[in-house]
């Protein structure tokens, strides 16, 4: 989260735009930015070794599984794309589907909304016709923006295999059974099987098409800025836990 943050920094000065795809180690639950902390269960999460951090996209909370889940940022500049968000969402989701479709899942955006079983996890929440993936009605993967004045940060979660019952147990109390989970929430690997490190080349590629980038590094400038935010904000109980 400190690096998309200091990639918007960039981009907000005149640099580059950043396109990532990324493994969260270990295993975190991300927080939506407006997420009550009474909803977590921080001791189960600590015992579990499961990381908690406070994203800046809205949403609910999302269990990012080591092996699970597959994660991508786009950060771009926000003069450079559509001021109407349904729009954003179609144009930067393209090589999701794209890569969604070569690996031979039929994917789509939800055609109408389903109502939510449990608010606190993104997973369970109502889905959104905007930004929800979805695969026979099931939710496969998650989208949510942050939108600056001068960029913009999409975050995406793919659910490359479902943990259910460590994505439930995250949350104080999901009122959700283990079969509910699964009738909502599917994953590339059930649907078609393909290795984790085959999909996710296949995404890279899609990505390398779609947006023909630059291979690149952090700066160690921008790394310093990414370490601060994570002392100050990212890592802080202030900001994770709103103490």
């Amino acid at each position: 989260m400190a690096l998309d943050a200091t990639a918007a920094d960039t981009v907000g000065t005149g640099g580059p735009g950043t396109i990532r795809v990324y493994q969260w180690r270990p295993s975190t639950l991300s927080l939506g930015y407006g997420q009550a902390t009474e909803t977590i269960d921080w001791d189960y999460c600590e015992s579990a070794g499961i990381d908690v951090t406070r994203r800046p996209t809205g949403g609910g909370g999302i269990y990012h599984d080591e092996v699970g889940d597959i994660s991508y940022s786009i950060i771009a500049p926000a003069d450079e794309l559509p001021g109407d968000l349904m729009e954003t969402y179609e144009l930067l989701l393209e090589p999701v589907f794209t890569a969604l479709d070569r690996m031979g899942v039929s994917a789509t955006l939800a055609r109408e909304a389903q109502p939510a079983l449990h608010q606190p996890a993104c997973y369970l929440r109502e889905i959104h016709p905007a930004h929800d993936v979805v695969v026979d009605g099931r939710k496969l993967s998650g989208n949510a923006q942050y939108r600056r004045k001068d960029a913009i940060i999409q975050h995406g979660s793919i659910t490359y295999a479902r943990e259910v019952d460590r994505h439930l147990a995250v949350f104080s109390d999901p009122g959700v059974s283990a079969e509910a989970f699964r009738d909502r929430v599917t994953s590339i690997r059930e649907r078609v099987g393909i290795e984790r490190e085959a999909a996710i080349d296949t995404l890279e590629t899609a990505f390398r098409e779609w947006a023909d980038p630059e291979d690149g590094n952090w700066t160690d400038a921008e790394r310093q800025v990414a370490r601060t935010k994570v002392d100050e904000q990212f890592g802080a109980e202030a900001w994770n836990r709103r103490v």
